[in-house]
């Protein structure tokens, strides 16, 4: 029987669908979120030191790792090394944000009081209230066995934050490269107490001497009548 012309017609050959290629600095077979965008070099630098402070502050120093890194943000683990180097590097990186984010609290609290006293105040208390909202982070900061502070973004956001202290404390900018041993322990008595009251606080130390205080007496009265007593000159002896 002659084949209709509808049969003559060759059939189109199916073609195999190909694999696609897993996207750049993505693990192969992970599917991105609905929603999710690519990342371009820069957005994926920042990305990372964004998901190395949510797990820093979920985790602990402990578990903050270049792989528990690349895993938050979603990215193959060879992404952190490439931006970073090593673990040093990124939490060099991440230090430095820190940095820049206490410095700028203390700036704004000082910034809102025109007394040196109650600026020196204001300065203490956003100390105290950004690790208090930051644990991780301050935690890093100040473990210089986990940093490197020869990196030029952190050194440079210590030293402005260091400044900032010791502006508090009455020494100017200029003349911060040669302190009189005045003005150097003045800048040390100061940083010690209100460090060492963080690390109580966050610790859970303080308790003992709060349960002890009126009910409802705050840390941040302690903090406030503790500095007022450290730089308020004592009254004559009876």
């Amino acid at each position: 029987m002659a084949r209709t012309s509808r049969e003559n017609k060759v059939r189109p050959v199916a073609r195999t669908r190909r694999p696609a290629k897993a996207a750049a600095g993505r693990p192969a077979g992970r599917r991105r979120p609905s929603g999710e965008t690519p990342y371009h070099h820069g957005a994926l630098h920042d990305a990372l030191l964004q998901a190395a402070e949510r797990v820093l502050e979920r985790d602990g120093l402990a578990g903050l790792t270049l792989r528990a890194v690349a895993r938050e943000a979603g990215v193959s683990h060879a992404a952190p090394t490439h931006h970073f180097g090593d673990l040093t590097g990124l939490l060099s990186e991440l230090a430095a944000i820190g940095f820049r984010m206490f410095n700028a609290a203390m700036v704004a609290a000082r910034d809102s009081e025109t007394h040196p006293l109650m600026k020196g105040l204001a300065n203490a208390k956003a100390y105290v209230a950004y690790a208090q909202a930051h644990p991780g982070m301050y935690s890093l900061m100040f473990r210089n066995e986990r940093i490197d502070m020869t990196r030029p973004s952190l050194h440079e956001a210590a030293t402005a934050a260091f400044q900032g202290l010791a502006n508090s404390a009455g020494a100017s900018a200029d003349k911060l490269e040669a302190l009189t041993l005045e003005q150097a322990a003045v800048i040390a008595r100061n940083w010690s107490l209100v460090h060492g009251f963080t690390m109580l606080l966050l610790d859970g130390r303080l308790g003992d001497i709060l349960h002890r205080l009126p009910a409802g007496t705050t840390p941040e009265q302690l903090l406030n009548a503790m500095m007022l007593a450290a730089v308020a000159p004592r009254p004559p002896a009876a």
